[in-house]
């Protein structure tokens, strides 16, 4: 499907249906629908009855097969979890085997007689093996082939991939638009929710999570050492990646940062009042000095190190900033 917020892009894209580059290249923020769009654009030029506004039929074979994840002419390149395991702490990585597998399948002779499609999502979790192996693929595309690459990180892909591929920017909904659309999805605690996720719908639901971050902003409003101890081992239980935390963390920093500046929070305005007492009793210096530490581990926040402990030296720190020492 396409959510409502995309519409524009996707009648400037159908516009262009008979004249399209080898590769597109979907750029946004993630969890705002664009890979919604990529495999509804796939579907749509896979489509061997497309109305009249470029949309797909729903009616023919390729559909039909499509649909059931079995369009012989359609590939999808996104990171797999091995069977039997969880994601959990590991970076999920699309790897040149999985790669080298697709660009030999474009090389044949198309099944259905029409386009070859080839979805990659999210792009830049292609390791640099994967991607300069895709990259030969764009140089020297086979006849009737179409990339659709997807990226919430641009910056993080190849400049060489890029300047291969048309980009188009997949913007955001408002916060009118996403605040409807969980409204329409009876979605709980709708506001909050939406704002901790950026103003970016169509998250995730994990209320064990959000029960767990809950403690975690309770314990940063009146932090205390042994209940620093217990969170970090709490967390650790649920087998998340430092990321996670790091993320939780960061956004209540940059909460307290506002307030600050007497502006109100962004991410978690069910503690506006929290945040704005931490702001008033520390300093905007002691602040960037541990926002900086955070911004030192992200690049590992999906390493083996010790999370438990990870995080215990991290609120030990903040319960040193919170009292202003």
């Amino acid at each position: 499907m396409i959510y409502p917020w995309h519409q524009t892009q996707w009648r400037q894209l159908a516009r262009h249906r008979s004249s399209l580059p080898n590769a597109w290249l979907f750029i946004g923020r993630p969890n705002t629908g664009k890979t919604a769009f990529a495999r509804y654009t796939a579907q749509a030029l896979l489509c061997e009855q497309p109305d009249a506004a470029g949309g797909f039929c729903g009616v023919c074979p390729s559909c039909h097969l499509f649909v059931q994840n079995s369009h012989p002419d359609f590939y999808e390149l996104t990171p797999e979890i091995p069977d039997g395991e969880t994601a959990g702490r590991k970076l999920l990585q699309i790897k040149i085997d999985a790669v080298r597998e697709v660009v030999d399948n474009i090389h044949l002779t198309s099944v259905r007689g029409g386009r070859r499609i080839v979805l990659v999502h999210p792009a830049e979790s292609m390791n640099l093996q994967a991607a300069n192996g895709l990259l030969k693929a764009l140089e020297e595309p086979p006849e009737n082939v179409l990339f659709l690459l997807v990226t919430h990180a641009r910056d993080k892909l190849l400049p060489t991939i890029k300047s291969r591929c048309r980009q188009m920017v997949l913007p955001p909904p408002s916060h009118e638009e996403a605040l409807r659309y969980l409204q329409q999805q009876e979605t709980d605690n709708a506001e909050n929710l939406l704002a901790f996720h950026g103003g970016a719908p169509l998250f995730e639901h994990r209320p064990e999570l959000d029960k767990l971050r809950e403690s975690l902003l309770e314990l940063l409003a009146v932090p205390r050492l042994l209940a620093i101890l217990d969170y970090a081992a709490e967390f650790d239980k649920h087998k998340q990646p430092l990321a996670v935390f790091l993320d939780w963390l960061h956004k209540w920093l940059l909460d307290v940062g506002l307030a600050q500046q007497q502006m109100p929070p962004l991410y978690y305005p069910q503690h506006a009042q929290a945040s704005a007492q931490t702001g008033r009793r520390t300093s905007g210096a002691a602040l960037f000095t541990l926002a900086g530490r955070l911004n030192r581990l992200s690049p590992y926040g999906y390493h083996t190190l010790s999370v438990k402990m990870q995080i215990e030296s991290l609120l030990a720190d903040y319960l040193e900033f919170w009292q202003n020492k």
